[in-house]
């Protein structure tokens, strides 16, 4: 078995070079730049994310039951051969799912446009 060398390592016992020093020190300063960031804008904390998905759950769930019950009123009412029930339960099911979607959306685009903004500091 043949033993591995310092070249077939690729170990070079010489001091790093002047362009490695400063990718690193690149590399540290958008780090700090980051953490920085961080701390300044520390009101997004886990609270305000499991608000935001209970904001997103009952933008759904409010559409959905009162198609149900508009539905229930209008079969009750007004009977007819298909249900209004279920009809209006899928109409505002699919209402509260395109009001959930374009307020993530809406957040997304305005998160990325704030760390936009904070590349430029």
């Amino acid at each position: 078995m043949k033993k591995p060398t310092n070249t077939a390592l690729n170990i070079s016992k010489s001091a790093p070079s002047n362009s490695s020093k400063s990718m690193f020190s690149q590399q540290v300063g958008q780090t700090a730049n980051r953490k920085l960031r961080a701390q300044r804008h520390n009101y997004k904390l886990v609270w305000a994310g499991l608000g935001m998905m209970g904001l997103i759950g009952w933008s759904v769930a409010i559409p959905t039951m009162v198609g149900a019950l508009i539905g229930i009123w209008l079969d009750k009412d007004y009977p007819t051969a298909y249900s209004w029930t279920l009809t209006l339960l899928l109409a505002g099911l699919c209402l509260g799912c395109a009001t959930a979607w374009r307020w993530v959306a809406q957040e997304d685009q305005d998160i990325h446009k704030f760390e936009g903004n904070d590349d430029a500091d």
